[in-house]
């Protein structure tokens, strides 16, 4: 290994811990703006209202999901080697090299704004084509909710907006440039909230019922900061790496590299791998809402939704950015590089950052597991109001708690998937994603229709999902390291075994006996004393 391939390795490294940082920012900061305007709204919205807000949500991220996933997926597996930290310090290295290489970037750059231009292409044809069948297949109840015409008209708006941004979106991830990411998203999750919430209050004040309308137009006041916001932070960016944001003609002598003179068709190909596997991806993450908006009502949906969001805080702050940040790194350090020279010590960083990430979440599964029930009960009651407090709801949300940790280990997981596999490996995870839904479909009506657990069924059926998807890509992770001269083991990342014990019996104590917490303050001052020294014992 080169000095030079050892030091693009470090500031890969490097940037992704610092873009981790920033990511978690991201998510935090986003998420108390939404989770203050939800708490100010919350109390004055029946539960129907919340579930056509549901669903709502679920159409949006279906067509931006599709749209955009699977390109940026493919246009993130870049070689190392052509990303912005080019080593001008070797002084055997000449002005015609460096030109050279400063070409190379400028044409990879463009290449990756080219691609993002599909998914606007893409996102607007699934905005006419969904939105129409939303609007005509639509059931009944949500039908009749107050302005939703015009709300699914505006998330289609919103949805083509946010595409837009997409070509600002791979420079930003091409050069790390995180702060700009996490100042602009940040505004963006903050004029979101603002709007969602001051147009309730408004509706409240003068007794107007405005329905989902206010949720539409949060997201189309998210887009458009967004798309202003990256317009006016890059605007020095294309002069500064000679590329444009519009889509142009990229020279090269070998016609066979670009179609159309423009898209990568390398980037094409693992697009179009990638687009099977994420819609297989997307319909069992998003398999719960899509059965709950199937085959239950509004109010049970509205009450699902306020579980999964309180119960999926950590997974949407801590977890989604680590997933991100580390799919960018496995990426960098296993993509599509022209050198084999740097194979092993990349390998091993991979696996390095692999297993610290898995044993941090082992310790913090170990402290969740006995927290959630002890303090759920109090805290749902001072945040949701009686109306949102009953025996189904705490339930409930004790259970999602429990889920949160194979959420974990799922991402992170097929993150380094994802990042490591090639065409076929990936189609082939695509075709036991499918038997993978037909599990999730299995157990959900196992749970749901023989059990009649409702919508605690749910997640049962989707703790039962995340273990096999997770089994597998442990096992292919075995498999690639094992390739690559570089075993894994399961003790690499186990916790110590009292560790264990301890967190088994403490969990014991917590689900069968919550009655030893009052349900008052201090019922609460208790539970977190019991928290507190159980996380001093792990």
């Amino acid at each position: 290994m080169s000095k030079p391939d050892r030091l693009r390795t470090r500031r890969a490294l490097a940037s992704s811990v610092s873009g981790t940082t920033l990511l978690v920012l991201i998510q935090l900061v986003s998420r108390l703006f939404t989770f203050v305007a939800n708490q100010l709204v919350l109390r004055n919205l029946s539960p129907a209202t919340l579930g056509a807000a549901t669903q709502l949500e679920l159409f949006m991220v279906t067509i931006l999901y599709f749209s955009r996933e699977a390109i940026r997926l493919a246009i993130q597996r870049q070689p190392l080697d052509s990303l912005s930290f080019p080593d001008i310090s070797n002084q055997e290295k000449s002005r015609i090299a460096c030109d050279r290489k400063t070409d190379a970037q400028s044409t990879a750059t463009q290449s990756i704004v080219n691609m993002s231009y599909l998914s606007l292409g893409i996102g607007i044809a699934l905005s006419i084509l969904l939105g129409n069948s939303y609007i005509q297949f639509a059931a009944e109840q949500v039908a009749q909710t107050s302005f939703y015409r015009s709300s699914v008209a505006i998330v289609c708006l919103a949805s083509t907006l946010e595409l837009c941004t997409e070509p600002f979106f791979a420079v930003v991830h091409r050069y790390m440039l995180y702060k700009t990411r996490a100042t602009v998203e940040m505004a963006a999750a903050f004029v979101k909230s603002l709007t969602t919430c001051g147009l309730f209050i408004w509706a409240s004040w003068n007794g107007n019922n405005v329905g989902i309308l206010p949720f539409a137009l949060g997201h189309l006041a998210y887009a458009l900061v967004l798309l202003s916001g990256y317009s006016a932070a890059l605007s020095n960016a294309a002069s500064r790496w000679h590329f444009s944001f519009l889509p142009s003609r990229i020279r090269t002598r070998d016609k066979s590299v670009h179609v159309l003179g423009m898209f990568s068709s390398q980037l094409i190909s693992l697009s179009a791998n990638l687009f099977f596997q994420s819609v297989v991806k997307h319909l069992l993450t998003q398999g719960d809402a899509m059965m709950l908006a199937a085959m239950s009502s509004l109010e049970d949906q509205g009450i699902y939704f306020l579980a999964s969001n309180y119960g999926g805080l950590i997974a949407r702050i801590i977890f989604q950015p680590i997933e991100e940040s580390s799919r960018t790194l496995f990426s960098s350090l296993l993509g599509l590089s022209d050198s084999n020279r740097e194979e092993s010590i990349n390998v091993d960083a991979a696996k390095t950052h692999l297993t610290d990430v898995m044993k941090a979440y082992g310790i913090l599964s170990a402290l969740i597991f006995p927290l959630n029930p002890v303090i759920i009960k109090q805290i749902l009651h001072l945040l949701g109001g009686t109306e949102w407090a009953g025996f189904e709801v705490y339930h409930l949300l004790s259970l999602y708690c429990f889920y949160i940790p194979f959420l974990a280990f799922n991402g992170i997981t097929e993150a380094f998937v994802s990042s490591a596999a090639n065409g076929s490996e990936l189609r082939s995870q695509a075709g036991w994603m499918g038997a993978f839904s037909a599990c999730f479909a299995l157990a959900a009506y196992l749970f749901l229709r023989v059990g009649d657990l409702g919508a605690r069924g749910l997640v049962y059926a989707n703790m039962v999902n995340m273990t096999v998807r997770i089994l597998w890509s442990l096992n292919f992770i075995r498999r690639y390291m094992h390739n690559h001269d570089n075993d894994i083991t399961l003790t690499e990342f186990g916790l110590s075994p009292h560790t264990y014990i301890v967190g088994f019996l403490m969990t014991t104590i917590t689900i069968l006996g919550p009655e030893l917490f009052h349900n008052d303050f201090h019922g609460l001052i208790q539970a977190a004393g019991f928290c507190a020294s159980y996380a001093i014992l792990v």
